[in-house]
Order: C-alpha cells, then sequence, then structure tokens
C-alpha cells in the first residue's frame, strides 16, 4: 500500500513553517534538508521536519494541507505542538537513500 503525507518543516528559530504534501517523505526531507530545489524552503532554511500527517491516498493529502494553509500560524503551532511538543526534528535518525 502507498501512503501520501502532509507535512510541516521549520527553521532552527521556528520563525518560519513550511507546509507541504509527498508521497515520498523521507525522500521530500531529504529534498529540503539537500536545498535540492531553490525556493521558500531553501531561502528560509526549513530543514527541520516538525509535523506529518499519513494518508491512504494523495486527495485526502492534499485536502488536509489546503486546510492548513488556510489556518493561521496559531493554528499550525498547535497542530504541531500537539503531535511534537518540543518541535524536535522528527527526521533525527533517518537514514537518507536517494
Amino acid at each position: 500500500m502507498f501512503f501520501s503525507y502532509t507535512y510541516m518543516m521549520t527553521n532552527f528559530h521556528h520563525t518560519v513553517i513550511y507546509t507541504g504534501v509527498t508521497s515520498n517523505l523521507v525522500k521530500r526531507v531529504y529534498q529540503h534538508k539537500t536545498k535540492a530545489f531553490k525556493g521558500f524552503t531553501s531561502k528560509y532554511n526549513c530543514e527541520k521536519l516538525v509535523y506529518f500527517q499519513e494518508f491512504s491516498n494523495i486527495s485526502e493529502a492534499i485536502d488536509f494541507e489546503k486546510k492548513i494553509k488556510a489556518g493561521n500560524r496559531a493554528k499550525k503551532e498547535k497542530l504541531i505542538s500537539e503531535q511534537n511538543p518540543k518541535w524536535k526534528d522528527l527526521s533525527d535518525g533517518w537514514v537518507f537513500i536517494v
């Protein structure tokens, strides 16, 4: 079975929060950490995975991403803190194979 993910990345000081969707979370986090693509996350050094949720299909993940993006920062912070109260990098210890 294949899964899709809605996820949030932040920088060292938690000053920005990026919300995205992917079907390969490990690969996508690796791309953020290595700044493989120029854009928001590379510009603002969003290299820390602080939230993710798994879905059984991409449509559900996209719908949830839109819901998160429509909310304000306080709602994003609440969602992150419920799953990850210390805002640790959830990808610490992952072995990245591309």
